[in-house]
């Protein structure tokens, strides 16, 4: 197999696409990007809202709301003047038809996408959008346009339990839709089934005991059946149209006992049709099969929008095979980079958010183990001081999320009203299911002052917290380390251990491995399952 990483990008993955995805690189592209639903999504970071109000508190991920901006006819101008005829054509009329709203913004931020998609896919390869009925039939109509409407392959309606709507206006939603285009006819596919029902199973009633299961008695055909064939075999006489296979492949079967002879040689030779050979029944364009994350499932990660593994699995199984390429550039908590990883799969994510980058790396950690970190590479995160001013400069919020991310805390829910705190980290308090929590302040600016570890310091009071830390890209002024020196100590319950209450420390010291002085942290995600490796599993990398 092979030793190349795979990839996880933080960033604008049109940026990420056109500078680090080559051309025909990826065997497969699955993209869940925002419905356009007019709505904020957050992130959920416990499953027991009695354990800790605090710890059930949400993270805005993402935001799926669109509005048409000067920004956004700037990005429309660039694309009808640059794009290929099909693709500007069909914004073109967008506009015509929609004019300068929400529906087309979203339209002009995703056509650039699709188009790269396009690029970096195989002549091979397969895409899949998932979308719903909100932008289905615009979206569809793109990607006719970008990949002609001969290599679009289903609309595949995926079948949510849980109905959303207002029954007494209209009929209840409950279905998302998923794109499925190939870049040309010879794109991978290998069709997958589901069981067979209990009834069809009963149909298998004979077992002759040689270990190879029950089977069920079927007629004699071949897989291109030939009617008219007269010879006799064994002394049985061909019935009134003639069999159905020659001798030679009648011989085989019987050598293979595949045939069930009837007790007179004016019955009709049959075929033993095996339970365990048959495959199933083939899928098709509505998936029934395939529940949503409920609430008390073990998968559940609290990440909006997640969709089920088994959902991902299928498609990944059906359009890629084992060291393909899987790409994703909206791989939010990770579900399609999950699936990829325990197929086979090679892959790429890329997602704008912090948050999801950091989850997916925990993600991951939890379930294959720690191991899994020297498998794969994370690039836009900060590895250097000049690296994190630059990510400060260009985003102040992701830069303190980040930073609270690597002493282990949960970051801050918005970054309004949050009284100078942007991140809770949680430990064990006594051992009786008492929790602590460490309050932490970042602080991205080029100066620090006093005040602001004072702040710190009386919110901890003000909030009964145990701990507070403060986390700067700039070293402590003089003044700003008497506060914290005076800021006095902490003594866990649990065993004795005094911590300083308030403590410094630097982006700097951070990134060269120092860490504070804290209790065990539990991990700020709800924990995916971990993965069990069989006996004998070759490794997949």
């Amino acid at each position: 197999m092979t030793t190349e990483k795979n990839r996880l990008y933080f960033g604008d993955n049109l940026e990420v696409l056109r500078e680090y995805v080559p051309s025909e690189s990826v065997d497969l592209v699955y993209l869940d990007p925002p419905f356009n639903s007019n709505r904020n999504y957050s992130v959920i970071f416990s499953k027991n809202d009695a354990v800790d109000d605090a710890a059930a508190a949400q993270i805005e991920a993402f935001e799926d709301t669109w509005r048409w901006t000067h920004v956004t006819e700037q990005q429309y101008m660039d694309f009808v003047t640059t794009a290929s005829s099909n693709a500007a054509q069909a914004l073109t009329s967008f506009h015509t038809l929609l004019g300068k709203n929400d529906a087309m913004a979203y339209l002009v931020n995703m056509a650039p996408r699709l188009v790269e998609l396009h690029r970096v896919l195989k002549s091979t390869g397969s895409l899949f959008l998932h979308c719903d009925p909100t932008m289905s039939h615009y979206l569809k109509i793109l990607l006719d346009a970008i990949f002609g409407p001969k290599n679009f392959r289903n609309e595949i309606v995926w079948k949510r339990s849980a109905t959303k709507g207002d029954a007494r206006r209209k009929l209840g939603r409950n279905h998302d839709i998923v794109l499925y285009y190939t870049k040309s006819p010879s794109a991978h596919f290998a069709m997958q089934f589901t069981e067979h029902s209990d009834s069809y199973k009963t149909t298998f009633k004979y077992d002759d005991g040689d270990g190879r299961g029950p089977y069920a008695s079927a007629p004699l055909d071949s897989p291109s059946p030939r009617p008219n064939l007269t010879f006799e075999y064994k002394g049985y006489q061909p019935p009134s149209n003639g069999w159905r296979v020659d001798p030679d492949e009648m011989a085989r079967l019987d050598a293979d006992g595949r045939l069930i002879f009837p007790k007179s040689q004016a019955g009709r030779i049959r075929r033993k049709l095996f339970q365990n050979e048959q495959p199933g029944v083939p899928i098709d364009d509505v998936w029934t099969d395939l529940p949503p994350i409920s609430s008390q499932d073990a998968e559940r990660l609290g990440y909006p929008t997640q969709k089920p593994l088994r959902l991902l699995e299928r498609i990944i199984t059906m359009a890629s095979k084992p060291g393909d390429v899987v790409l994703d550039p909206f791989c939010g908590c990770g579900t399609t980079v999950d699936a990829a990883q325990k197929l086979g799969r090679r892959w790429v994510g890329i997602d704008i958010t912090y948050i999801a980058i950091d989850l997916i790396v925990k993600r991951l950690q939890h379930t294959y183990g720690d191991d899994i970190r020297d498998t794969f590479s994370v690039s836009g995160i900060p590895y250097d001081l000049a690296a994190a001013q630059a990510m400060f400069d260009k985003n102040a919020f992701e830069f303190e999320r980040w930073a609270v991310s690597l002493i282990g805390a949960q970051p801050n829910e918005k970054q309004v009203g949050d009284k100078g705190i942007d991140g809770v980290g949680r430990f064990a308090l006594d051992g009786k299911g008492g929790i602590g929590r460490i309050l932490v302040s970042v602080k991205g600016g080029k100066t620090i002052n006093p005040a602001m570890a004072r702040d710190l310091d009386g919110t901890v009071t003000q909030h009964g917290a145990e701990m507070g830390i403060l986390i700067t890209l700039v070293p402590a002024t003089r003044g700003v380390q008497e506060v914290i020196d005076h800021g006095g100590t902490w003594t866990l319950p649990a065993n004795g251990q005094v911590f300083p209450r308030l403590q410094h420390i630097t982006v700097r010291e951070l990134l060269q491995g120092k860490e504070p002085l804290r209790p065990p942290m539990h991990r700020p995600y709800i924990e995916a399952k971990r993965q069990r490796k069989k006996s004998g599993q070759m490794d997949l990398f």
